[in-house]
Protein backbone atom coordinates (compact mmCIF):
# COMPACT_ATOMS: atom_id res chain seq x y z
CA UNK A 1 0.00 0.00 0.00
CA UNK A 2 3.03 2.27 -0.33
CA UNK A 3 1.79 5.19 -2.43
CA UNK A 4 3.93 6.77 -5.13
CA UNK A 5 4.25 10.54 -5.41
CA UNK A 6 2.33 10.47 -8.70
CA UNK A 7 -0.85 9.58 -6.80
CA UNK A 8 -0.91 12.76 -4.71
CA UNK A 9 -1.28 16.45 -5.38
CA UNK A 10 1.19 18.51 -3.30
CA UNK A 11 -1.64 20.07 -1.25
CA UNK A 12 -3.02 16.66 -0.31
CA UNK A 13 0.48 15.36 0.45
CA UNK A 14 1.15 18.36 2.72
CA UNK A 15 -2.14 17.81 4.55
CA UNK A 16 -1.26 14.18 5.21
CA UNK A 17 2.22 15.18 6.44
CA UNK A 18 0.54 17.58 8.88
CA UNK A 19 -1.92 14.94 10.10
CA UNK A 20 0.79 12.34 10.60
CA UNK A 21 3.03 14.93 12.23
CA UNK A 22 0.36 15.80 14.81
CA UNK A 23 -0.09 12.10 15.63
CA UNK A 24 3.68 11.67 15.94
CA UNK A 25 3.98 14.70 18.22
CA UNK A 26 1.20 13.42 20.46
CA UNK A 27 2.90 10.01 20.59
CA UNK A 28 6.24 11.49 21.61
CA UNK A 29 4.55 13.56 24.31
CA UNK A 30 2.76 10.52 25.71
CA UNK A 31 5.85 8.32 25.66
CA UNK A 32 7.79 10.82 27.76
CA UNK A 33 5.80 9.43 30.70
CA UNK A 34 6.67 5.80 29.90
CA UNK A 35 9.53 4.35 31.95
CA UNK A 36 9.13 0.72 30.86
CA UNK A 37 12.73 -0.37 30.19
CA UNK A 38 11.57 -3.69 28.69
CA UNK A 39 10.13 -1.76 25.76
CA UNK A 40 13.57 -0.84 24.36
CA UNK A 41 14.72 -4.28 23.10
CA UNK A 42 11.18 -5.33 22.20
CA UNK A 43 10.66 -2.16 20.16
CA UNK A 44 13.91 -2.77 18.29
CA UNK A 45 13.30 -6.40 17.35
CA UNK A 46 9.61 -6.03 16.51
CA UNK A 47 10.28 -3.02 14.29
CA UNK A 48 13.00 -5.02 12.52
CA UNK A 49 10.61 -7.97 12.19
CA UNK A 50 7.91 -5.80 10.63
CA UNK A 51 10.42 -4.31 8.18
CA UNK A 52 11.52 -7.80 7.17
CA UNK A 53 7.92 -8.99 6.95
CA UNK A 54 7.00 -6.15 4.62
CA UNK A 55 9.60 -7.42 2.15
CA UNK A 56 7.68 -10.66 1.62
CA UNK A 57 4.77 -10.33 -0.74
CA UNK A 58 2.44 -13.32 -0.50
CA UNK A 59 0.24 -14.33 -3.44
CA UNK A 60 -3.51 -13.81 -3.21
CA UNK A 61 -4.78 -16.94 -5.01
CA UNK A 62 -6.84 -16.47 -8.14
CA UNK A 63 -6.30 -12.72 -8.44
CA UNK A 64 -2.84 -12.10 -9.89
CA UNK A 65 -2.17 -9.85 -6.93
CA UNK A 66 -0.09 -10.08 -3.77
CA UNK A 67 0.01 -8.52 -0.33
CA UNK A 68 2.49 -8.02 2.45
CA UNK A 69 2.46 -7.51 6.18
CA UNK A 70 1.56 -3.98 7.23
CA UNK A 71 2.42 -4.49 10.89
CA UNK A 72 0.43 -1.86 12.75
CA UNK A 73 -1.60 -4.35 14.78
CA UNK A 74 1.47 -6.44 15.54
CA UNK A 75 3.36 -3.44 16.87
CA UNK A 76 0.47 -2.01 18.86
CA UNK A 77 -0.21 -5.39 20.50
CA UNK A 78 3.33 -5.42 21.84
CA UNK A 79 4.28 -1.77 22.24
CA UNK A 80 1.03 0.12 22.50
CA UNK A 81 -0.28 2.67 20.00
CA UNK A 82 2.24 5.46 20.56
CA UNK A 83 5.45 3.42 20.44
CA UNK A 84 3.98 1.28 17.67
CA UNK A 85 3.17 4.36 15.60
CA UNK A 86 6.66 5.82 16.01
CA UNK A 87 8.17 2.45 15.10
CA UNK A 88 6.12 2.40 11.92
CA UNK A 89 7.33 5.89 11.04
CA UNK A 90 10.92 4.66 11.35
CA UNK A 91 10.15 1.65 9.12
CA UNK A 92 8.38 3.67 6.43
CA UNK A 93 10.98 6.45 6.43
CA UNK A 94 13.85 3.98 5.99
CA UNK A 95 11.97 2.17 3.22
CA UNK A 96 11.37 5.49 1.48
CA UNK A 97 14.81 7.06 1.84
CA UNK A 98 17.16 4.09 1.58
CA UNK A 99 15.18 1.70 -0.62
CA UNK A 100 12.95 4.07 -2.67
CA UNK A 101 9.88 2.15 -1.55
CA UNK A 102 7.02 4.65 -1.53
CA UNK A 103 7.35 8.29 -2.54
CA UNK A 104 8.98 10.88 -0.32
CA UNK A 105 6.19 13.36 -1.06
CA UNK A 106 3.71 10.60 -0.18
CA UNK A 107 5.45 9.60 3.06
CA UNK A 108 2.98 11.47 5.26
CA UNK A 109 0.07 9.73 3.54
CA UNK A 110 1.76 6.34 3.80
CA UNK A 111 2.34 6.86 7.51
CA UNK A 112 -1.31 7.75 7.99
CA UNK A 113 -2.67 4.90 5.85
CA UNK A 114 -0.38 2.16 7.13
CA UNK A 115 0.46 3.26 10.67
CA UNK A 116 -2.26 5.47 12.13
CA UNK A 117 -5.13 3.07 11.57
CA UNK A 118 -3.25 -0.03 12.63
CA UNK A 119 -1.76 1.53 15.75
CA UNK A 120 -4.46 3.86 17.05
CA UNK A 121 -7.75 2.65 15.57
CA UNK A 122 -6.63 -0.96 15.85
CA UNK A 123 -5.66 -0.52 19.50
CA UNK A 124 -8.49 1.60 20.89
CA UNK A 125 -11.32 0.14 18.83
CA UNK A 126 -10.27 -3.52 18.59
CA UNK A 127 -7.31 -4.67 20.68
CA UNK A 128 -7.96 -3.04 24.06
CA UNK A 129 -11.73 -3.72 24.22
CA UNK A 130 -11.23 -7.38 23.32
CA UNK A 131 -8.29 -7.92 25.65
CA UNK A 132 -10.05 -6.28 28.59
CA UNK A 133 -13.43 -7.83 27.86
CA UNK A 134 -14.96 -11.07 29.11
CA UNK A 135 -15.18 -12.90 25.80
CA UNK A 136 -14.40 -16.64 25.86
CA UNK A 137 -14.54 -16.72 29.67
CA UNK A 138 -15.80 -20.30 29.55
CA UNK A 139 -12.55 -21.47 27.95
CA UNK A 140 -10.42 -20.82 31.02
CA UNK A 141 -7.95 -17.97 31.41
CA UNK A 142 -5.30 -19.39 29.13
CA UNK A 143 -7.66 -20.49 26.39
CA UNK A 144 -9.48 -17.17 26.56
CA UNK A 145 -6.18 -15.33 26.20
CA UNK A 146 -5.32 -17.25 23.04
CA UNK A 147 -8.80 -16.79 21.57
CA UNK A 148 -8.77 -13.04 22.28
CA UNK A 149 -5.40 -12.63 20.57
CA UNK A 150 -6.59 -14.46 17.47
CA UNK A 151 -9.87 -12.54 17.29
CA UNK A 152 -8.24 -9.14 17.88
CA UNK A 153 -5.51 -9.86 15.31
CA UNK A 154 -7.95 -10.92 12.59
CA UNK A 155 -10.53 -8.18 13.19
CA UNK A 156 -7.88 -5.51 13.69
CA UNK A 157 -5.91 -6.31 10.55
CA UNK A 158 -9.02 -6.55 8.38
CA UNK A 159 -10.56 -3.31 9.67
CA UNK A 160 -7.40 -1.21 9.59
CA UNK A 161 -6.40 -2.35 6.10
CA UNK A 162 -9.89 -1.51 4.87
CA UNK A 163 -9.54 1.97 6.36
CA UNK A 164 -6.10 2.34 4.83
CA UNK A 165 -7.37 1.27 1.41
CA UNK A 166 -10.29 3.71 1.68
CA UNK A 167 -7.87 6.52 2.53
CA UNK A 168 -5.74 5.75 -0.53
CA UNK A 169 -8.82 6.07 -2.74
CA UNK A 170 -9.92 9.28 -1.00
CA UNK A 171 -6.46 10.85 -1.25
CA UNK A 172 -6.13 10.11 -4.95
CA UNK A 173 -9.64 11.45 -5.60
CA UNK A 174 -8.89 14.65 -3.70
CA UNK A 175 -5.71 14.94 -5.76
CA UNK A 176 -7.82 15.22 -8.91
CA UNK A 177 -6.61 12.15 -10.74
CA UNK A 178 -9.51 11.91 -13.16
CA UNK A 179 -8.51 8.47 -14.46
CA UNK A 180 -9.51 6.98 -11.11
CA UNK A 181 -13.31 7.08 -10.60
CA UNK A 182 -13.89 6.94 -6.86
CA UNK A 183 -16.50 4.17 -6.81
CA UNK A 184 -14.69 1.92 -9.29
CA UNK A 185 -11.33 2.30 -7.57
CA UNK A 186 -12.90 1.68 -4.17
CA UNK A 187 -14.69 -1.40 -5.48
CA UNK A 188 -11.36 -2.90 -6.49
CA UNK A 189 -9.25 -1.79 -3.52
CA UNK A 190 -11.49 -2.94 -0.67
CA UNK A 191 -11.99 -6.60 -1.67
CA UNK A 192 -8.32 -7.24 -2.42
CA UNK A 193 -7.27 -5.65 0.87
CA UNK A 194 -9.86 -7.74 2.68
CA UNK A 195 -7.99 -10.83 1.52
CA UNK A 196 -4.63 -9.27 2.36
CA UNK A 197 -5.91 -8.29 5.81
CA UNK A 198 -7.10 -11.81 6.60
CA UNK A 199 -3.67 -13.26 5.82
CA UNK A 200 -1.96 -10.52 7.82
CA UNK A 201 -4.29 -11.30 10.70
CA UNK A 202 -3.13 -14.92 10.72
CA UNK A 203 0.55 -13.86 10.68
CA UNK A 204 -0.02 -11.28 13.42
CA UNK A 205 -1.84 -13.80 15.60
CA UNK A 206 0.96 -16.34 15.18
CA UNK A 207 3.64 -13.90 16.35
CA UNK A 208 1.58 -12.58 19.26
CA UNK A 209 0.65 -16.10 20.35
CA UNK A 210 4.35 -16.96 20.47
CA UNK A 211 4.93 -13.98 22.76
CA UNK A 212 1.89 -14.94 24.86
CA UNK A 213 3.30 -18.42 25.39
CA UNK A 214 6.80 -17.19 26.23
CA UNK A 215 6.57 -13.72 27.84
CA UNK A 216 2.87 -12.79 28.17
CA UNK A 217 3.60 -9.66 30.19
CA UNK A 218 5.02 -8.11 27.01
CA UNK A 219 1.55 -7.97 25.48
CA UNK A 220 -0.58 -4.91 26.09
CA UNK A 221 -3.68 -5.29 28.29
CA UNK A 222 -3.28 -9.00 28.85
CA UNK A 223 -0.06 -9.79 30.74
CA UNK A 224 0.79 -12.68 32.99
CA UNK A 225 -2.53 -12.48 34.78
CA UNK A 226 -4.34 -13.93 31.80
CA UNK A 227 -3.50 -17.54 32.52
CA UNK A 228 -0.06 -17.80 30.95
CA UNK A 229 3.29 -17.82 32.72
CA UNK A 230 6.65 -16.71 31.40
CA UNK A 231 8.47 -19.72 30.02
CA UNK A 232 11.60 -18.04 28.73
CA UNK A 233 13.70 -15.06 29.71
CA UNK A 234 13.21 -11.69 28.06
CA UNK A 235 16.63 -12.09 26.45
CA UNK A 236 15.70 -15.42 24.88
CA UNK A 237 12.42 -14.07 23.53
CA UNK A 238 14.16 -11.04 22.03
CA UNK A 239 16.89 -13.20 20.50
CA UNK A 240 14.32 -15.52 18.90
CA UNK A 241 12.43 -12.58 17.40
CA UNK A 242 15.69 -11.06 16.16
CA UNK A 243 16.69 -14.33 14.51
CA UNK A 244 13.28 -14.59 12.85
CA UNK A 245 13.67 -11.03 11.53
CA UNK A 246 17.11 -11.88 10.11
CA UNK A 247 15.91 -15.12 8.52
CA UNK A 248 12.81 -13.50 7.05
CA UNK A 249 14.60 -10.41 5.74
CA UNK A 250 17.75 -12.14 4.57
CA UNK A 251 16.32 -15.45 3.36
CA UNK A 252 12.56 -15.73 2.97
CA UNK A 253 12.47 -12.37 1.16
CA UNK A 254 13.98 -14.19 -1.82
CA UNK A 255 10.72 -16.15 -2.10
CA UNK A 256 8.49 -13.08 -2.29
CA UNK A 257 5.74 -13.12 -4.92
CA UNK A 258 6.47 -11.16 -8.09
CA UNK A 259 2.77 -10.28 -8.52
CA UNK A 260 1.88 -6.60 -8.04
CA UNK A 261 0.69 -5.64 -4.58
CA UNK A 262 -2.91 -4.67 -3.89
CA UNK A 263 -2.51 -1.01 -4.83
CA UNK A 264 -0.45 -1.63 -7.98
CA UNK A 265 -2.81 -4.44 -9.00
CA UNK A 266 -5.83 -2.17 -8.56
CA UNK A 267 -4.26 0.53 -10.72
CA UNK A 268 -2.56 -1.48 -13.45
CA UNK A 269 -3.97 -4.99 -13.21
CA UNK A 270 -1.93 -8.04 -14.22
CA UNK A 271 -3.12 -8.77 -17.75
CA UNK A 272 0.28 -10.15 -18.76
CA UNK A 273 -0.27 -13.08 -16.41
CA UNK A 274 -3.81 -13.59 -17.68
CA UNK A 275 -5.66 -11.67 -14.97
CA UNK A 276 -7.85 -8.57 -14.95
CA UNK A 277 -6.67 -5.17 -16.17
CA UNK A 278 -8.66 -3.46 -13.37
CA UNK A 279 -8.19 0.31 -13.81
CA UNK A 280 -5.93 -0.41 -16.78
CA UNK A 281 -3.67 2.60 -16.27
CA UNK A 282 -0.38 2.99 -18.10
CA UNK A 283 2.39 2.71 -15.50
CA UNK A 284 4.54 5.23 -17.38
CA UNK A 285 1.84 7.83 -17.99
CA UNK A 286 -0.47 8.29 -15.04
CA UNK A 287 -0.99 10.48 -12.04
CA UNK A 288 -0.01 13.95 -10.93
CA UNK A 289 3.18 15.70 -12.03
CA UNK A 290 4.54 18.55 -9.94
CA UNK A 291 7.78 20.30 -9.13
CA UNK A 292 7.42 19.11 -5.53
CA UNK A 293 7.28 15.48 -6.68
CA UNK A 294 10.29 16.02 -8.94
CA UNK A 295 12.31 17.47 -6.07
CA UNK A 296 11.28 14.61 -3.78
CA UNK A 297 12.33 12.07 -6.42
CA UNK A 298 15.70 13.80 -6.77
CA UNK A 299 16.27 13.46 -3.01
CA UNK A 300 15.40 9.77 -3.12
CA UNK A 301 17.82 9.15 -5.96
CA UNK A 302 20.62 10.45 -3.74
CA UNK A 303 19.60 8.67 -0.54
CA UNK A 304 18.53 5.27 -1.92
CA UNK A 305 21.48 2.97 -1.27
CA UNK A 306 19.60 -0.15 -2.42
CA UNK A 307 16.75 1.04 -4.66
CA UNK A 308 13.90 -1.49 -4.93
CA UNK A 309 15.77 -3.69 -2.42
CA UNK A 310 18.50 -4.55 -4.93
CA UNK A 311 21.98 -3.57 -5.98
CA UNK A 312 21.98 -0.79 -8.58
CA UNK A 313 22.16 -2.13 -12.14
CA UNK A 314 22.17 -5.73 -10.91
CA UNK A 315 19.62 -8.52 -10.73
CA UNK A 316 21.62 -10.50 -8.19
CA UNK A 317 19.53 -12.14 -5.47
CA UNK A 318 22.21 -11.09 -3.01
CA UNK A 319 20.86 -7.54 -3.27
CA UNK A 320 17.58 -8.65 -1.73
CA UNK A 321 19.33 -10.51 1.08
CA UNK A 322 21.58 -7.55 1.85
CA UNK A 323 18.60 -5.19 1.73
CA UNK A 324 16.69 -7.29 4.23
CA UNK A 325 19.59 -7.51 6.66
CA UNK A 326 20.69 -3.88 6.30
CA UNK A 327 17.15 -2.53 6.51
CA UNK A 328 16.24 -4.60 9.57
CA UNK A 329 19.44 -3.52 11.31
CA UNK A 330 18.86 0.14 10.49
CA UNK A 331 15.28 0.01 11.76
CA UNK A 332 16.34 -1.66 15.01
CA UNK A 333 19.23 0.77 15.56
CA UNK A 334 17.13 3.87 14.96
CA UNK A 335 14.35 2.54 17.19
CA UNK A 336 16.92 2.06 19.98
CA UNK A 337 18.35 5.53 19.35
CA UNK A 338 14.90 7.11 19.62
CA UNK A 339 14.33 5.33 22.93
CA UNK A 340 17.67 6.53 24.30
CA UNK A 341 16.99 10.10 23.21
CA UNK A 342 13.54 9.94 24.79
CA UNK A 343 15.03 8.58 28.02
CA UNK A 344 17.66 11.34 28.07
CA UNK A 345 15.08 14.12 27.76
CA UNK A 346 12.79 12.40 30.28
CA UNK A 347 15.59 12.35 32.87
CA UNK A 348 16.52 15.93 32.03
CA UNK A 349 12.90 17.01 32.51
CA UNK A 350 12.70 15.22 35.87
CA UNK A 351 15.95 16.77 37.05
CA UNK A 352 14.73 20.25 36.11
CA UNK A 353 11.47 19.66 37.95
CA UNK A 354 13.20 18.86 41.26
Amino acid sequence: MHMADALLAPAVAATMYAASGVAAGASVHELRKDENTQKLPVMAVTAALVFAGQMINYTIPGTGSSGHLCGGMLLTGLLGPQAGFLSMIVILAIQCLFFADGGLLALGANVWNMAFYGCFVGYYLIWRPIMRGKLFSGMGARGAGRAKIILASLLGCVLTLQLGAFSVVAETSLSGITELPFGTFLGIMLPIHLAIGLIEGVITAAVLLFVYETRPELLRDIGAGAGAESRTSLKTTVVVLALVAAIVGGGFSLLASSNPDGLEWSLFGNAEAGYSENMGLDEDEFGVTSSAADRAAAVQEKTAILPDYAFSDSDSAAGTTVSGLVGSTLVAAIAVLICFIGGFFRKKHKAAAK
